[in-house]
């Protein structure tokens, strides 16, 4: 039973008493306002669609993802895969609003630290059919956004898409208004699906059903929404960078295996899931020679700086791997190939 003094009053939890249905599976689905809603210095729009990705096997697999209904980008006006990114400068007043169009969905701007009314996760908010989620970034970096409704489902099904937070002053170019400097920006995120995932209902296992969500066996390899067979000349996964000048990847790790990668040159972390290194003494940036690997686990974020002085490719290869056993998956087919051109 409740506290006498507990009041989920203006709550979506009103005037029920929280139990496993309410905030296990079947969690309060509204629409309200947002609580203390200030003048947002930049408005957002996503709205959910669907769409279809064609297999190197041939094979057509249903994806889901966020449209941008204003984007310049006639591509991001439609389901893409991964969903269009969002980018915003350091201490604005951001609202996104979620028009979710199919069943309720949420936005969980992954690695911000909104109110809770705001943070987009059903089970301890709501689920919505629209809202206008308000938040401010306090520091610039790499971050993610993705669906917090039958979360494990949802993001596997492609309801996901990066956060670039520019710093306030100096903007693009710039990791922060101190440095250090870019020229040349290259999105990577990389991702792995089970065939089968995508053939569920939205709400599917939501209640505790067994219906294989435990068992996770990808079969598709994918960079930034590029199968594994075109990522050696698709510009969605090849980076280009001129010679003598400075290459920020952004890479995500999207997938559900530890994703090992491997740069044939040296490669300078600067930034890690969201925070700038060199903010204290204990976390400096430091720099992985050439042909080292080095993992990122689900949904980290590493910001990575490379240098090359001279013209020609640069080799890029991702294993994923999987969790427990440390096997390459698929039968060591688990392998993204790209690379890095020097011009």
């Amino acid at each position: 039973m409740l506290d006498d003094q507990f009041s989920l009053d203006g709550t979506g939890a009103a005037p029920n008493e929280p139990n496993f249905e309410t905030y296990g599976c079947k969690v309060f689905q509204e629409s309200p306002q947002t609580p203390d809603k200030l003048r947002p210095d930049i408005v957002i729009r996503r709205e959910f669609d669907s769409g279809k990705l064609k297999a190197p096997d041939g094979r057509e697999i249903e994806f889901w993802g966020f449209i941008d209904p204003d984007s310049p980008n006639p591509a991001f006006r439609q389901a893409v895969y991964p969903s269009p990114p969002i980018r915003v400068r350091q201490n604005k007043v951001v609202h996104t609003q979620l028009k979710a169009r199919k069943g309720p969905h949420t936005i969980h701007h992954h690695g911000i630290l909104p109110t809770t009314f705001n943070d987009g996760v059903g089970h301890v908010s709501f689920e919505a059919g629209e809202y206008t989620y308000q938040w401010k970034p306090h520091k610039p970096g790499t971050n993610l956004y993705h669906c917090h409704r039958n979360t494990v489902l949802h993001f596997e099904m492609g309801m996901v898409g990066l956060i670039i937070v520019d710093p306030e002053i100096k903007g693009r170019g710039w990791l922060t208004d101190n440095g250090p400097r870019y020229h040349a920006e290259q999105f990577w995120v990389a991702d792995d699906m089970d065939p089968r995932w995508h053939e569920f209902s939205h709400d599917e296992g939501l209640c505790g059903e067994d219906v294989g969500l435990n068992r996770f066996e990808p079969k598709y390899f994918l960079l930034s929404g590029v199968f594994n067979n075109r990522t050696m000349t698709d510009p969605r996964a090849v980076a280009t960078v001129p010679a003598g000048k400075t290459l920020l990847i952004r890479l995500l790790n999207a997938s559900y295996s530890v994703l090992r990668v491997t740069l044939g040159v040296d490669a300078e972390v600067q930034a890690v899931d969201g925070s700038q290194l060199g903010e204290h003494p204990w976390n400096r940036p430091f720099t992985i020679p050439a042909n080292e690997p080095f993992d990122l686990t689900s949904a980290q974020r590493w910001g990575l700086l490379i240098k090359p002085t001279q013209r020609g490719e640069i080799k890029a290869r991702m294993e994923f791997r999987h969790w427990i056993t440390g096997r390459i998956q698929d039968n060591g087919r688990g392998i993204v190939n790209t690379r890095i051109v020097v011009t």
